[in-house]
């Protein structure tokens, strides 16, 4: 059977369009079925069945097996929305060819609404041709007018007829008084070698006749000074021009070896003198790299201090100077080159990564003893020597490598407990190991990235604690400055401290990440390491033998893994598939263990936090009918009806009242996670597990017949008999409210409760708004009555 597809433009209809499909089984049928559909399209655009905007879209195309209107009409905003499409994806500095550019455009990015790629592509053509593409005289005039009155932006200012020429250094002024005389004598002499000549003969000169320059260099320079000043006055905006292009930014921070060797070449001029700028950085640059670790991290340290006031001040300079068109982009990201950012983490306590297998670690040992060989057979000479290992022996590696891995996973979780947020993250992405779970024992399985209450407190550091026991008084004497101002203020003020008093806080700070790293050894380990895949458990026996079958090459030793396995009958994955199914068991049975308040969950009781904040409603919706319950206006309704009331009158309210009640709902969550996670740090590390244990537990639990799962089976069945018991509750509810003296409390009460049966932590609060949200959108959508069945669910839900 072959459906012929007829379809029309019609932004009247749902999809956009108009769609006719003409059945037909043979050939001959389905010549027919194309005629008819044409027709019929034809006969549409002609009668005008179609609004008048779309009787004109353009000729009719028959395909193979369908028949498409094409070259639609384009309105004015379409065009200008393509143009905003195509320039939003150019490069951010297009100086190509218009042609390259064009050539190079990913038309697919660029297609928007119902227009595809390949019909943007083919509208800008029909637009560009009737683009000039050259430049007129008349143009070229406007241009060249241009150039000449501001002949001189901004590099082009030392060119300025009045702009005063730099003194010449006093080598210089004896290179040329001497130069003339020293080539005639030695016509043979290339101009390299005269310079090196009369270099050494400057620098042989004695302190008296060097004196001579040396006035006549302070003379001009002196006489330069003033003719800058009056070319300041002369012309304020050349000047005012080439100082906004970044004289104000902030200097860039210097790296470890920039700031020993600025150390050491005032030292070093005073025992060498005469020593040139290339003699100083060669003999200085072989003392850097023989200096000791100890003494290079004393700079590591100085340079990151400096790095971390320049990022504070640059962020301030951005904000401050928005006509420069700086982003963060363009602050120095670090001044530590690899191997210095590498020394500085081991001083810290990084771990070294251990090998990935027991081929490698053999490899490694072996290795070590093979110094006099060629690195070339060092490789070959190890894949023959594993080969001849027993299969035991083998094994015996592979555990040794296991056991050296969750040994390294234990070491870097206390190390990133041990460095700030920002730096866990950079190490984390260094290793590839954004999907390693801190604090987790080893567990590499990948989860959302959503605040945990387990993970440990980010440590302070010492000009953090500076800044905080500064800032409150800063800010009574200087109120006029802003939060972005006074950190840079506080930046310079920490810079300026001297090093004693500097001592004060650095004790805190080592206080403090002892105390993060005795909380981190008690967080780890705590659950136990995930269960392998039966492919898992196979790859890692036989990974020693494809690994040196490729000769240590690992993705092809993978990709040849993964064909084997896929090749392997159910016989051989069987013994494989049970070693599986222990480890299963074994995981289970060690979780298990640990769960604690798991008895209490099965058992139905709700379990009581001593001082845990209130949940807020997490939409404007349940915040109105939070409002409702309380002031007892519907009092005298049951629950069913109140809330079917309360449905009724949220979908009546204006658009502005919703949103303000959307508002104050958004800004409780905001105040709800800061209480938390302030009560989640008073807890202790036991308590803070109970309440994450009990949490994750409850979400695993069935659903309530008044959840959504419920809404859908009501429609096929009769009420179950727990939705009468709720039914019941709800009545229970109503009298307790009716019967209470302070109807605000009873139904504060009443939302506490029924919130606290859903309270999914801070790692749900996302999903919990986005479900809050469609129960918003199905209380608008539906009628008064459907309402109130909803709103009955969402009550239990929430």
């Amino acid at each position: 059977m072959i459906l012929v597809r007829g379809s029309l433009h019609d932004p009247s209809s749902p999809h956009g369009y108009k769609t006719w499909f003409t059945p037909c089984s043979t050939t001959a049928e389905r010549k027919v079925g194309v005629d008819r559909t044409v027709s019929r399209l034809k006969k549409v655009q002609m009668n005008g069945e179609m609004d008048a905007s779309t009787k004109d879209q353009g000729e009719i195309i028959v395909n193979q097996r369908e028949i498409i209107v094409v070259n639609q009409v384009w309105t004015q905003d379409d065009l200008l929305n393509l143009l905003e499409a195509m320039k939003v994806n150019l490069p951010q500095k297009d100086l190509a060819k218009y042609k390259t550019s064009e050539s190079h455009l990913d038309w697919e990015k660029v297609a928007f609404n119902s227009f595809t790629g390949e019909m943007c592509k083919q509208k800008w053509n029909e637009v560009s041709k009737v683009i000039r593409k050259f430049r007129t005289l008349t143009e070229l005039i406007f241009d060249a007018q241009d150039f000449i009155k501001n002949p001189y932006k901004g590099k082009k200012l030392k060119k300025h007829p009045d702009f005063p020429k730099k003194p010449l250094t006093p080598y210089f002024r004896f290179f040329i008084e001497k130069r003339a005389k020293y080539a005639k004598l030695h016509p043979e002499m290339s101009n390299l070698d005269l310079t090196k000549i009369l270099s050494m003969k400057y620098r042989g000169l004695p302190d008296k006749k060097k004196k001579k320059y040396l006035e006549d260099f302070q003379k001009d320079k002196e006489t330069f000074g003033h003719s800058m000043s009056k070319f300041r006055e002369d012309h304020p905006d050349l000047v005012e021009s080439m100082a906004k292009k970044g004289s104000n930014v902030p200097e860039k921070p210097r790296t470890p070896q920039q700031l020993w060797y600025s150390h050491e070449k005032k030292a070093f001029l005073k025992t060498h003198a005469d020593a040139t700028t290339k003699d100083i950085k060669d003999s200085l640059g072989k003392q850097w790299t023989q200096l000791s670790d100890k003494k290079r991290l004393k700079w590591i340290a100085k340079s990151l201090e400096m790095h971390k006031a320049y990022e504070e001040v640059m962020k301030g300079f951005i904000e401050t100077h928005p006509e420069l068109n700086m982003s963060n982009e363009d602050i120095v990201k670090s001044t530590l080159t690899k191997a210095e950012r590498h020394l500085k983490d081991k001083s810290d306590g990084r771990p070294d990564k251990p090998p990935p297998n027991g081929y490698s670690m053999f490899c490694a040992e072996l290795m070590s003893s093979m110094k006099d060989v060629p690195s070339t057979e060092r490789m070959v000479m190890c894949s023959q020597q594993w080969k001849l290992l027993k299969q035991n022996e083998k094994d015996g590696y592979q555990k040794r490598c296991e056991q050296r891995k969750k040994e390294y996973e234990v070491e870097m979780n206390r190390f990133l407990c041990s460095i700030s947020e920002e730096e866990q993250q950079r190490v984390l992405g260094e290793q590839k190991m954004i999907g390693f779970k801190k604090g987790s024992g080893g567990s590499k399985k990948k989860s959302r990235a959503k605040p945990s209450p387990e993970k440990p407190k980010r440590p302070i550091s010492a000009m953090f604690i500076f800044s905080e026991e500064k800032r409150p008084k800063l800010q009574q004497e200087r109120p006029d400055l802003s939060d972005s101002e006074l950190t840079r203020l506080l930046a310079r003020m920490w810079n300026e401290l001297s090093d004693k008093k500097k001592e004060k806080y650095k004790r805190l700070e080592t206080v403090l990440k002892a105390e993060s790293v005795k909380k981190g050894q008690e967080e780890r380990s705590r659950l136990p390491d995930t269960p392998k895949t039966a492919q898992d458990i196979w790859q890692q026996s036989v990974i020693g033998d494809y690994l040196a079958r490729f000769k240590t090459d690992r993705p092809k030793a993978q990709k040849a893994m993964e064909a084997t396995w896929n090749t392997m009958e159910k016989k051989e994955k069987i013994m494989w598939i049970k070693k599986a199914a222990e480890d299963q068991k074994r995981y289970e049975r060690e979780l298990s263990e640990m769960r604690s308040p798991a008895s209490i969950i099965a058992s139905g009781k709700k379990m009581k936090f001593d001082g845990e904040p209130k949940k807020p409603p997490s939409n404007g919706y349940q915040k109105f009918s939070q409002e409702m319950l309380s002031n007892g206006e519907l009092n005298h309704l049951p629950m069913k009806e109140r809330m079917g009331e309360i449905g009724g009158r949220w979908q009546r309210q204006p658009q502005k009242e919703k949103d303000r009640y959307k508002k104050i709902a958004e800004e409780k969550q905001k105040l709800y996670k800061v209480e938390l996670e302030r009560w989640l740090a008073s807890l202790s590390s036991q308590e803070r597990n109970v309440y994450k244990e009990y949490n994750s537990q409850k979400r695993k639990t069935p659903v309530k017949p008044g959840g959504t799962a419920a809404k859908v089976k009501a429609k096929v069945t009769k009420k179950s008999d727990t939705e009468d018991e709720d039914d019941d509750d709800d009545e229970e509810e109503e009298k307790e409210a009716a019967s209470s003296d302070n109807d605000s409390s009873s139904a504060e009460d009443s939302e506490e409760e029924d919130d606290d049966d859903d309270d999914d932590n801070e790692e749900d609060d996302d999903d919990d708004d986005e479900e809050a949200e469609d129960k918003e959108n199905k209380s608008e959508g539906s009628s008064s009555s459907d309402s109130s069945s909803v709103e009955t669910s969402d009550s239990d839900s929430d």
